[in-house]
């Protein structure tokens, strides 16, 4: 049988398929920061400025909202990597492992587009309960501390 956390294992492929997805969607955010400071010439810092016309600036609409929107990121695209991980070891069932990983790296990018176009709220309300209301009334992702380290104690086995 293959481990938890070997690429045999199903759920450890949507894992990892998923968490490169938003990962990437996450750095992308800050590529687009960087396209708005330079298209609307306004900069973070004195010596980041280009030419004189430049403007330090910390309240730039646009520039705010794309910065506001990867701090978003940060505050949920990371802990999803570190729990989903977690996640894997206690060995669900494919079927809802997948569902899970999946239904978060579509609502992380619904999310980003309705806070860029934007659109009116509760749009982006809705994208963050869809993920988090969709995690509660599902039993199957509340497992203890006791199921992981009996999967890691299998891997480690596993590996000697």
């Amino acid at each position: 049988m293959a481990g938890a956390l070997s690429f045999e294992n199903e759920v450890m492929r949507g894992f990892a398929f998923y968490a490169a997805l938003v990962v990437l969607k996450m750095m992308l955010m800050s590529l687009l920061t960087a396209v708005n400071r330079f298209r609307y010439m306004i900069f973070a810092n004195e010596e980041d400025r280009v030419d004189k016309k430049a403007k330090v600036e910390f309240t730039h609409p646009v520039v705010e909202r794309v910065r506001r929107n990867h701090l978003n990121d940060l505050e949920n695209i990371v802990p999803f990597v570190l729990l989903g991980y977690l996640y894997v070891l206690t060995g669900p069932a494919p079927s809802t492992g997948l569902w899970h990983f999946r239904l978060f790296g579509f609502s992380r990018i619904l999310h980003t587009f309705c806070y860029q176009i934007p659109i009116p709220q509760p749009s982006r309300a809705l994208c963050f309960f869809y993920w988090n209301g969709c995690q509660c009334l599902d039993g199957n992702t509340s497992y203890s501390l006791h199921q992981i380290t009996r999967n890691l104690d299998n891997e480690i086995n596993q590996i000697k």
